[in-house]
C-alpha cells in the first residue's frame, strides 16, 4: 500500500478520499457563441473512480454558478474541505465510483482555474478582464465537450447538474443528442422571468458601482469586495426559503451591545448573510459574477419566437428533471414546464417534485428522497 492509499484508508467507507485536479490546455482558437475568440483555452477538472473498458460508464457534473471543479473528496488531510456534492458521489452513493467515472469541471468564462475573465491573454499578456467575450451557456458546453474529447470520450452515460449546472444539462442534451444516454436537471428553468433577471442586475449593479470595480482593471488584491459580498448577499437570499430562514434564524438577535452603533449586526440572520459575503470575496472574482450571471439571464430555451418545443426537438435522451417546492428562484413550474412540453414531443422524460423546506438550495443539501431519485434514474 502506498502512501496515498493509506490515506485514502483512514476516510469512512463511501468516500472519495484524497483528489486532485487537472487541467485540460487547448491550444486551438476557441470561438464564442457571440463571435468572440480567445487563442486557446484551459478547463480545470476532478475525476473520480475508474473508466470501465469499453468506456460507457462515465458521467459529467455541471456545477452552479458560484460552485467548481472541486465536487467531491478533499485535497488533504489538514483541511479536509470536502467538495460541494460530496455527499453525492462516492463509493456506494448515488453517483457510485463503484460503478462510474465521474467528471467535473469548472466552467468557462470560472475563476477557479478554467479560462476566464481574470485569466491571461496570451497574446497581450494581460488579465482579459471585460475583454473577455460575451459568455453563454452553449459557450460552456461547447468547452466542456472538448473536455470530453480529450479524455477519448464519443459518449456519455449522464450528464447531471442543478441551477446553472441544470441548464447546462438541457443544453448537452439539445446540442450532443447523440453523446449522452441519459439527463437529469435539478432546480433549474428554460429561462429566467423577469424577477430572476433583475436580482442578478442588481447584483451586477453592487459590483460595477463600487470604486475599486474601476470598469473591470481592478488589481487581484484590490477586488470590488464590498460590492461583490452584497451581491452575493442578495443572491444567497434567494437560493433559500422563507420558512428555512425562519426556522434556522427566526429574529434571534446577537448578544445586546448598547455600545454598538445603529446600523451594527443586530440580528442572527445579518450576521450570516455579512459572513455568507465576506467568503465569497475570498474566492470568486468579480468579474466572471458579472459574465456568468449575464450569460444566465441570456439563457433562453424559449428562443425569440417563444417556442419551447421546437428548442427541444432535438433532445434523445430520456430525462429527469427535479424541481423544490420551496424554491421560489426557479419555481416548481418552471422545472415543470421542461418535462411538459418533451411530453408533448413524445420524449422520454420524467418530473419529481420534492417537498424540501432548503429553497433553491435544496439540491445541494442531503435527502434521502433525492438521493433515491439520482441512484434509481442512474442505475436503471
Amino acid at each position: 500500500m502506498n502512501d496515498s492509499e493509506a490515506l485514502v484508508s483512514t476516510f469512512e467507507e463511501g468516500e472519495v478520499g484524497i483528489v486532485a485536479h487537472s487541467d485540460f490546455v487547448s491550444k486551438v482558437p476557441f470561438e464564442f457563441e457571440s463571435g468572440g475568440v480567445v487563442p486557446g483555452l484551459c478547463l480545470r477538472y476532478e475525476t473520480y473512480g475508474h473508466l470501465n473498458k469499453d468506456k460507457s460508464n462515465a458521467i459529467l457534473i455541471c456545477h452552479a454558478l458560484t460552485g467548481d471543479h472541486h465536487c467531491a473528496g478533499v485535497y488533504d488531510m489538514t483541511e479536509r474541505k470536502q467538495g460541494w456534492w460530496n455527499f453525492m458521489v462516492g463509493p456506494g452513493k448515488p453517483i457510485d465510483t463503484k460503478k462510474y467515472f465521474v467528471i467535473c469541471s469548472n466552467v468557462l468564462g470560472g475563476c477557479n482555474g478554467s479560462t476566464g475573465p481574470r485569466s491571461i491573454n496570451p497574446e497581450t499578456g494581460k488579465p482579459y478582464n471585460l475583454d473577455f467575450p460575451k459568455l453563454t451557456v452553449r459557450d460552456m458546453v461547447r468547452a466542456q465537450a472538448l473536455l470530453i474529447d480529450s479524455l477519448g470520450l464519443d459518449r456519455l452515460h449522464a450528464v447531471i447538474g442543478g441551477s446553472m449546472g441544470g441548464m447546462q444539462t438541457l443544453q448537452w442534451a439539445i446540442d450532443f443528442p447523440e453523446r449522452l444516454g441519459r439527463y437529469a436537471a435539478l432546480a433549474c428553468c428554460a429561462r429566467h422571468n423577469a424577477q430572476a433577471i433583475a436580482f442578478n442586475d442588481t447584483g451586477r449593479q453592487a459590483i460595477m458601482r463600487d470604486p475599486a470595480w474601476k470598469k473591470g482593471v481592478y488589481a487581484s488584491d484590490a477586488p470590488p469586495a464590498h460590492g461583490l459580498a452584497v451581491a452575493r448577499m442578495m443572491a444567497h437570499i434567494t437560493y433559500l426559503s422563507d420558512a428555512g430562514m425562519e426556522a434556522r434564524f427566526g429574529r434571534k438577535r446577537r448578544a445586546e451591545d448598547s455600545s454598538r452603533e445603529h446600523f451594527e449586526v443586530e440580528f442572527e440572520v445579518e450576521s450570516y448573510l455579512r459572513y455568507q459575503g465576506q467568503q465569497f470575496v475570498s474566492r470568486f472574482d468579480a468579474n466572471s459574477y458579472l459574465y456568468l450571471t449575464k450569460a444566465l439571464d441570456r439563457f433562453d430555451l424559449h428562443g425569440s419566437d417563444g417556442r419551447l418545443d421546437e428548442m427541444l426537438k432535438a433532445v434523445q435522451a430520456p430525462g429527469l428533471v427535479v424541481g423544490f417546492g420551496s424554491d421560489w428562484l426557479y419555481p416548481p413550474q418552471a422545472n415543470r414546464e421542461i418535462v411538459e412540453a418533451l411530453l408533448r414531443l413524445g420524449k422520454p422524460a420524467s418530473y419529481a417534485e420534492l417537498a424540501l423546506n432548503a429553497g433553491h438550495d435544496s439540491f445541494l443539501l442531503r435527502a434521502p428522497k433525492l438521493d433515491a431519485l439520482i441512484r434509481t434514474f442512474l442505475d436503471r
